[in-house]
């Protein structure tokens, strides 16, 4: 079993040194690059006397989510609070930072970042050229120079068309919405429409009057295009619905429960992330459960691997969700 002065012996340090680094014990006078050191030999070897999280200091937290509405929050907000939490727990040490503040307010001393939300271009040259580690949390706006975790929503997408189609359906519609071009702020194409559009190609079922977009990922904007949606088509509508995301899916599902539609026997609805309220509208909706907990965990193992391990090759890492079916399908 590997022992303390193993460590010690290929640190080139004192048993002393390197129980005290291990211990967290602050008073001891080491270098950083030293301190490091200790802690990457220690997972390396396989120390696991105790759990190792060196104390990782001056590290930004970037909370650049533009609040529209609680519900549209919610998502954030939780990954918020449980980054947060697993830090502490780590060591790592945030100072949080808002849209507001703008990235020049980061101080000057942030060795890292953890980023969530929508970045200009200008704002990542600025966080490049002053910081250069970070890591995205939900986006991946320049895999080139820095790391990400998000959600897998290709697959998901995916495998929603799948489930329907062993399940029969075959008109299928899309609600939807917009992501936005990083130089331009124009609208593009989201993953989860081009996943949409690529799986029905494959069916042979794609049909473009079905899908619809949103300006917003928000309740009222999935209301305002659902009711849309039903004047234009009535009986013509398809037999079942991928949804982007779970807000546009509640404003939705209060558009056709105002019908004389039933779901799922006349139309289906199958959406993404499982926050919380879901499980009470009416009908409980169908949806794939984003792990946050795992999310959380993988940005920080990532933020640990560039510091500690000095990786110096960016990864971004993708998160699988799993289907969680109620009654809407």
């Amino acid at each position: 079993m590997p022992t303390i002065k193993d460590i010690a012996d290929k640190a080139g340090v004192s048993s002393t040194t390197v129980s005290r680094v291990l211990n967290y014990d602050e008073t001891i006078s080491v270098n950083k690059k030293t301190r490091n050191n200790i802690f990457r030999i220690a997972q390396e070897i396989g120390y696991t006397k105790k759990i190792i999280n060196p104390i990782i200091e001056n590290v930004a937290l970037l909370y650049w989510i533009e609040h529209e509405e609680e519900l549209e929050d919610a998502y954030f907000k939780a990954i918020f609070e449980e980054l947060t939490e697993q830090a502490r727990v780590r060591n790592i040490k945030l100072s949080i930072y808002y849209r507001s503040d703008g990235v020049k307010a980061i101080n000057r001393n942030t060795t890292a970042f953890l980023a969530m939300g929508w970045f200009e271009r200008s704002e990542l040259e600025y966080l490049r050229k002053t910081i250069a580690t970070g890591v995205f949390i939900d986006t991946s706006p320049d895999e080139k120079y820095f790391d990400a975790v998000k959600p897998n929503l290709d697959s998901m997408v995916t495998q929603i068309v799948d489930y329907y189609i062993s399940k029969g359906h075959k008109s299928i519609g899309f609600f939807g919405g917009y992501d936005r071009n990083i130089d331009t702020g124009d609208r593009v194409m989201d993953v989860r429409e081009w996943s949409f559009r690529e799986s029905m190609k494959y069916y042979g079922c794609l049909k473009e009057e079905l899908i619809f977009l949103a300006d917003k990922y928000a309740v009222k904007a999935g209301y305002d295009i659902a009711k849309q949606a039903i004047i234009k088509y009535g009986e013509n509508l398809p037999t079942a619905f991928c949804v982007a995301s779970d807000t546009l899916a509640i404003g939705i599902l209060q558009a056709f429960n105002e019908t004389d539609f039933t779901i799922p026997g006349r139309i289906a609805f199958f959406s993404i992330n499982n926050i919380n309220i879901v499980q009470y509208v009416s009908p409980p909706l169908t949806t794939f459960h984003i792990d946050i907990p795992l999310l959380c965990q993988s940005a920080l193992d990532l933020l640990t691997e560039r510091i500690i391990k000095e990786r110096d090759i960016t990864k971004t890492i993708l998160i699988n969700g799993t289907p969680i079916f109620r009654k809407s399908c």
